[in-house]
């Protein structure tokens, strides 16, 4: 990912932070946000992820973020794929990555959000507490993904 995608003038750019979905077989890591009213969406499931540091990347600030939240050391190439993204004057990226069920015991939950999850794709997608504009970004990334790509279903529930 990092090779296809460090061309892009976008990743020069300025930007505001960077989420990252981490795909397992049929499910996706979130975290339940912080029911505070100082933030956006409190209470609801989010992705790792949040603002940009100094002077990193979007792929750094992602990876940054993971680490923090979820104690996970995800590697750049592992990155599946990457979209910039401009809505209220903010840009901001949105990366989906695939990895082993596993990885759900490596998980150190941080000090952000309430807890986490690795919750159905298909709840996600549906949930009305799942982040709207996350929810459309993974749709997107789902119906451009190759069969290849896309996560088998799941039928069991989440975390």
């Amino acid at each position: 990912m990092t090779q296809q995608y460090a061309h892009l003038p976008q990743m020069n750019m300025p930007f505001a932070g960077a989420k990252l979905a981490i795909l397992l077989t049929g499910k996706v890591l979130v975290i339940q946000r912080d029911a505070r009213d100082d933030i956006p969406y409190p209470g609801s499931w989010d992705f790792p992820g949040g603002g940009r540091e100094g002077d990193e990347t979007p792929l750094a600030c992602a990876l940054r973020e993971t680490r923090e939240e979820l104690g996970l050391q995800i590697a750049p190439e592992r990155l599946a794929w990457g979209r910039c993204y401009c809505a209220g004057g903010a840009r901001t990226w949105f990366f989906v990555t695939r990895t082993a069920d596993s990885v759900v015991r490596q998980v150190q939950f941080g000090d952000e959000g309430q807890r986490w999850s690795a919750m159905p794709v298909s709840t996600f997608l549906k949930h009305p507490k799942a982040v709207p504009h996350f929810r459309s970004r993974l749709a997107e990334y789902l119906a451009h993904a190759s069969d290849k790509e896309k996560p088998p279903a799941s039928s069991s529930g989440g975390r």
